[in-house]
């Protein structure tokens, strides 16, 4: 299932290599079982132009702005951080990021600079050409197949049927888990790759997709005992053996909450020198570079970002 187009680094795009991609994933940033921080800066800081600009920071200014940071995220100004504070935190940066990529891909697909982004546009944007087909065209492979479903994904987006697609329209587009009246499309489209036999539930084994286990092994690879528990610990919340539409919602959207409450956790783990459970202004201080490579602070990011610093926010 393919939700979202190619430049979008938050949206829905990666939802289903998520879940094979994310040992990978844990491996780099947990070699041998060790917490590498450069790993959180590169994961988003990603080009060097970036890392660059992080380091001609002055310790100082850093200090400053990173103050200024602790503040706004110590929601109830008692000097301390807790584990809700700083999730809450990451979740609004992981949105705010998200919405301003979405902001900067609009104006590189408006080519008329209209203010609004047509579906030729789109497809000029993605392709270099228009695609055109209708209901029943076979196009020429999965790549330009994948792009029936960008067109029914454009226009339930596009809610007033203009000729194209508003900024608002835009970004419903880019990230249909941030808004509400996509709902029903993201659960829709999932139902139709998934639900094999059509009963508008998605069954354990319509879950593992095409996989058999090959006959001579005694049991299944890793990988699938771990979608296995996935499926019956964290998405089949009612244990009947099947993931109802809602269920199904938690699946394939990112679940940037348990995201969030995790790195949260890792942080005080790791910055909580008196053990009470929160983070005071003196101990992220004191291991300023480590709270500097995490997701609180967008791996050093919202340093440079006026948004998150100034007094406005």
């Amino acid at each position: 299932m393919r939700l979202g187009p190619r430049p979008a680094a938050l949206g829905l795009l990666l939802l289903c290599a998520a879940a094979a991609g994310a040992g990978e994933a844990e491996e780099l940033h947990y070699p041998q079982g060790e917490h590498r921080s450069d790993y959180d800066r590169e994961a988003l800081l990603g080009v060097q132009e970036d890392v660059d600009e992080y380091v001609k920071l002055g310790h100082e200014e850093q200090q400053k702005r990173l103050q200024a940071i602790i503040k706004k995220i110590d929601l109830d100004s008692d000097g301390f951080l807790t584990e809700s504070e700083l999730s809450s935190w990451i979740q609004m940066s992981f949105k705010h990021y998200a919405m301003q990529e979405a902001k900067q891909q609009f104006v590189e697909y408006d080519k008329n600079n209209d203010g609004t982004v047509t579906w030729d546009e789109y497809n000029i944007q993605m392709y270099d050409r228009v695609i055109d087909f209708d209901e029943n065209t076979a196009l020429d492979d999965a790549e330009e197949e994948s792009f029936r479903q960008d067109k029914k994904r454009f226009e339930k987006a596009n809610q007033d049927s203009g000729p194209g697609l508003s900024l608002e329209e835009f970004i419903a587009f880019e990230h249909p888990e941030e808004v509400d009246y996509m709902t029903e499309f993201v659960i829709q489209e999932a139902l139709e790759e998934h639900d094999k036999n059509g009963d508008g539930f998605v069954s354990l084994e319509e879950f593992l997709g095409d996989y058999r286990r090959d006959p001579t092994a005694n049991e299944d690879p890793e990988w699938i005992l771990v979608e296995k528990d996935r499926f019956v610990n964290d998405y089949d919340k009612d244990n009947d053996g099947r993931l109802d539409p809602q269920e199904l919602l938690s699946w394939v959207v990112p679940n940037n909450q348990g995201i969030a409450q995790e790195e949260a956790l890792h942080l005080i783990d790791e910055m909580d020198l008196n053990g009470d459970k929160k983070l005071s202004e003196e101990e992220i201080l004191e291991n300023q570079d480590l709270f500097l490579t995490s997701e609180a602070t967008d791996y050093g990011r919202q340093l440079h970002d006026d948004y998150f610093y100034h007094d406005e926010l």
